[in-house]
């Protein structure tokens, strides 16, 4: 029997046709994945940015929308709120910059604002009670303006009744009339021992003094002082929607309300 002799020569060319086959599929399979990922840019990618670049200036110098994770503003405001902030109320900025172009208003008593905390930086949600040159005093937990009482009318204890209440510290509501025509309401809280009067003091200029609605359970002007006028970020102008804390269920009641 004759055994045959290997061919060097088509032992090669066997080999290069092989090398030339998988160059060729990881050409075909690198075309595929750019081919998917430009796909994936032009679909996904390119309408993201420019959402992002549609959104965050229109967030940062128009209006702006939080949640509000405490009970400070009750029951004006309620945990699970989604609530509407103009930043166009008082002033107008640069979108994504700090630059202030035009002053476009003044904050008034009862204003309901958003702001940054002066101990920390943190965001509250505080209402206005007095503005500059005003003279403010609180005595036994009532407001005192310029030597004017305000005015202040208990309301019936069913008004605000579907509010949870502190374990051992029923609270009563009240309407307050911060100035002719604006009026809101408002939580106290008797029992709990807080500090009920200051003052008289004077508002500086280009500051304010900021208030919760939920007037013994808030940390506002009493804890850190005066807020300067650059650290309001906008208005308050109503509840875009409202979601239950706990059950997360939509409560349809509070959705797109405006704000007293």
């Amino acid at each position: 029997m004759s055994r045959s002799t290997p061919n060097p020569k088509a032992t090669r060319d066997d080999s290069d046709s092989s090398e030339r086959s998988a160059a060729a599929e990881a050409r075909r399979s690198s075309g595929g994945v750019r081919g998917r990922a430009r796909e994936f840019a032009r679909a996904w990618l390119k309408p993201l940015l420019l959402a992002v670049l549609i959104v965050a200036p229109f967030r940062s110098a128009v209006a702006d929308w939080h949640d509000v994770p405490t009970g400070s503003m009750k029951p004006t405001v309620l945990e699970g709120d989604r609530i509407f902030v103009s930043k166009l109320a008082y002033e107008l900025r640069f979108p994504l910059t700090g630059w202030k172009l035009a002053e476009l208003g003044d904050p008034a008593r009862g204003d309901v604002v958003v702001l940054r905390s002066p101990l920390d930086e943190t965001r509250l949600l505080k209402r206005v009670v007095a503005v500059e040159g005003e003279l403010v005093e609180l005595v036994g937990g009532r407001l005192v303006i310029d030597g004017t009482p305000l005015r202040y009318e208990r309301l019936p204890d069913a008004a605000h009744d579907g509010l949870p209440q502190p374990e051992g510290f029923p609270q009563v509501a009240l309407r307050e009339e911060l100035a002719p025509g604006r009026s809101h309401d408002l939580l106290v809280t008797p029992r709990r021992r807080v500090p009920r009067s200051f003052g008289p003091v004077r508002v500086p200029a280009g500051h304010v003094l900021v208030l919760g609605d939920n007037r013994d359970n808030s940390a506002d002007s009493r804890v850190f002082g005066f807020v300067a006028r650059e650290r309001i970020e906008g208005r308050v102008l109503g509840v875009l929607l409202s979601l239950h804390p706990r059950r997360l269920w939509p409560r349809w009641e509070r959705t797109c309300t405006p704000l007293e």
